[in-house]
């Protein structure tokens, strides 16, 4: 009988990340017909997985969704316990299991997606897709044509170990840029303003790929559906990057 990852199986059933699977699963959350789960344990058809004394899965699928959401700042966007401050998921209290496309820190706001589609989630994260998020920055001092070449060039990060790569960045006030990039290192924009001696007084993502934040309120979300929703699962299926 074929057999599934439990990480992968709980990632196709809705219920969250692969990666974040493996957290649940190593934190003691999930049982396999009433014992606790292992790491890179595989399930077959007809066991009984639970996770947090609710079971998992059925016949049917759930439905797609795919949520666009306006993160306020002091929300943080894993679901672990580490952090005693309200999770996303917990905020938008959708009435289906969602979990996050990645994160915003917590001192971040703007646009974030929440969904229960494994693959998606795949899909957008994976590096190499090289997709487009865009940012608006507001920071201490004025934004000076040295900063913005060196922005775009690339940064140096010693504590990671890595030169950004390159970006796009566009000047829209004294102290006030749009910064465009395709990769999604921890806590980048603020590591690379400090690296050039800015400190971040207010980030805000605008837009993952098409979706755009646009004038959704601050902690209010909205389904993605329609032409935005096909747009985007094109570019996911052909790698195509969206320009500005």
């Amino acid at each position: 009988m074929e057999e599934i990852r439990l990480n992968k199986y709980l990632s196709e059933m809705g219920v969250c990340s692969r990666r974040e699977a493996d957290r649940l699963i190593e934190s003691g959350k999930v049982t396999v017909d009433g014992a606790p789960a292992l790491m890179g344990m595989k399930i077959r058809k007809g066991q009984a997985v639970v996770l947090d004394g609710k079971p998992v899965g059925g016949i049917l699928r759930p439905k797609p969704v795919l949520l666009a959401v306006n993160k306020p700042r002091g929300v943080v966007c894993t679901t672990s316990d580490k952090d005693r401050a309200m999770n996303i998921v917990e905020m938008v209290g959708y009435q289906e299991r969602v979990y996050p496309v990645g994160r915003l820190d917590k001192d971040s706001e703007g646009l974030i997606f929440l969904t229960n589609q494994g693959q998606l989630v795949n899909r957008i994260m994976r590096g190499s897709n090289h997709h487009e998020k865009e940012y608006v920055v507001q920071v201490n001092k004025p934004v000076t044509e040295e900063f913005v070449k060196k922005m775009e060039a690339g940064v140096w990060l010693g504590e990671l170990d890595v030169t950004t790569k390159p970006c796009r960045v566009l000047v829209t006030g004294k102290q006030e840029f749009h910064i465009t990039l395709t990769q999604g290192l921890n806590r980048q924009i603020r590591r690379m303003c400090e690296t050039l001696g800015y400190s971040v007084r207010s980030l805000v993502r605008v837009r993952i790929m098409n979706v755009r934040l646009g004038n959704l309120k601050t902690g209010a979300f909205r389904k993605v559906t329609g032409q935005e929703y096909e747009t985007l699962t094109e570019m996911l299926e052909n790698g195509r990057k969206f320009n500005i």
